[in-house]
């Protein structure tokens, strides 16, 4: 960026648990000095928005859908507050949260604005699903984001500030899977609420799905940042997760986690498989395991 110095990067939702995963792994506020914890974007100057009470270097206490403070020089904006359930009208809160993000974006000069989206607006499953192909969301979640990446991509284009949404796969933590053990799951077993339960499809194997650790998230969003800051080009829209798909039983088995199987429901997706190639050519990411994924999970849960 003109200037010199770190880039300073607005993130909004720092209080949720994508913004906690960037708050310990990006070396300031509350992860700054936890030992186990790879440092990934210690050269940025992240300012964390909160609306809860919260201290801490950088925090900045506001709703989004407010009155905004004096924030100085920003850099970049990462929008990851949102809502993922309720009604129609409580969907629609994505929407505005992402526009808010754009107009601020636009006011202070951002490189570009980084909106979190999700797998579920393609609706469909198979393997090397691209950024390209036609999206046609199934669930209200996945609607909802939808209408939020086309009404902020035509917001940025006629505010003239960059924007790029981030279809993002399933988070370590943040995910149905391993995000709903964090209660009671320490690491060294499990407790209260029942067996954990997979399907099972015709051919003997269970869900299969598009995945990335706390880390790596926190890396791969350190990464576009600078991409972006650097003057890179940067695609409107960009699949986010490790490449390669990784079973759910994996993820379980290297966790120590004990499940039951059930037969599959209908329309139940064997297999959701993002095609990250443009992520690549922005920001250098292993390849999907079980074992590190769980690993990462396990580091993040015990900070």
């Amino acid at each position: 960026m003109e200037g010199g110095g770190p880039l300073r990067v607005l993130v909004l939702g720092a209080g949720g648990r994508l913004g906690g995963m960037l708050r310990r792994h990006w070396g300031t506020g509350a992860g700054a000095g936890l030992v186990g914890v790879d440092l990934v974007g210690a050269d940025l100057a992240p300012l964390w928005q909160m609306r809860g009470a919260v201290e801490g270097p950088g925090v900045v206490r506001f709703d989004p859908l407010g009155r905004w403070p004096a924030l100085g020089r920003v850099d970049m904006v990462i929008c990851l507050a949102g809502v993922i359930a309720g009604d129609a009208a409580a969907l629609r809160v994505n929407t505005d949260l992402a526009l808010a993000a754009v107009r601020q974006g636009a006011r202070c000069g951002a490189a570009r604005v980084f909106l979190a989206s999700t797998a579920a607006v393609y609706g469909r499953g198979g393997a090397g699903l691209a950024e390209d192909d036609p999206v046609v969301p199934v669930s209200r979640y996945g609607q909802a984001k939808r209408a939020m990446e086309l009404a902020a991509l035509a917001a940025g284009d006629e505010a003239g500030v960059p924007v790029t949404v981030l279809r993002i796969g399933n988070v370590a933590g943040a995910d149905a899977l391993l995000g709903g053990l964090a209660q009671g799951w320490v690491g060294q077993g499990r407790v209260g609420r029942g067996p954990v339960v997979l399907d099972r499809f015709a051919d003997g194997q269970g869900p299969r799905r598009s995945y990335i650790g706390p880390g790596g998230f926190a890396a791969a969003m350190a990464g576009l940042a600078r991409a972006a800051g650097a003057g890179c080009e940067v695609p409107a829209c960009l699949n986010l997760a490790l490449p390669g798909a990784v079973a759910m039983a994996d993820l379980l088995q290297a966790a120590g986690v004990a499940f039951d199987w059930r037969a599959a429901p209908a329309g139940t997706l064997p297999l959701v498989e993002l095609d990250v190639g443009r992520l690549l050519r922005l920001v250098p990411l292993e390849r999907a395991r079980a074992g590190a994924i769980v690993a990462e999970w396990r580091g993040a849960a015990a900070v």
